[in-house]
């Protein structure tokens, strides 16, 4: 089992980061080119939800679209860390990894008002030719940076989300 790892530091509240990535209607607003829609087809993103997450016409380097069955997820008020971890249930990177395993985590300073980012996968290749997903980590990356640039913009500031 492969194991990768990146992080990016966001000048964004950990709170406010992990309200854009784990709201829909929100985090589908973030870069609509690299990020088409989100939606839960199942549950409402707790334990065993089912979310849908199609690509934009950015990125479409893993195909247009990825089934996620959430497996864990950390929001617990003090914690230090908002967490999810998801697993690939459908789609393109399922045809290179399976398992494909993703934890996304958000931890900070609420009074310096950033925090890191992090992405975490867990994977199998299922062939030896496969490489890991270097591609699909520097993917996620930019878009997750992307969330600042949402977050000082009046696009978040007119959802009102506080």
């Amino acid at each position: 089992m492969g194991v990768m790892n990146g992080e990016v530091e966001l000048n964004v509240p950990a709170s406010k980061a992990w309200e854009i990535f784990k709201t829909n209607e929100l985090i589908k607003k973030v870069n609509p080119s690299f990020l088409a829609n989100a939606e839960y087809l199942e549950g409402d993103g707790r334990p065993g939800s089912i979310r849908l997450v199609k690509l934009g016409p950015g990125e479409n380097t893993y195909g247009g679209q990825s089934k996620q069955r959430i497996e864990e997820v950390n929001e617990e008020p003090g914690s230090g860390v908002l967490q999810m971890k998801y697993k690939v249930v459908e789609g393109e990177i399922k045809k290179m990894y399976d398992p494909y395993t993703v934890t996304f985590s958000f931890r900070g300073d609420e009074k310096k008002n950033r925090c890191i980012a992090g992405w975490r996968a867990e994977y199998q290749p299922l062939s030896p030719n496969v490489a890991p997903p270097e591609t699909a980590r520097d993917v996620a990356l930019r878009f997750i940076k992307a969330i600042e640039d949402f977050y000082v913009s009046s696009n978040f500031l007119a959802t009102n989300c506080n």
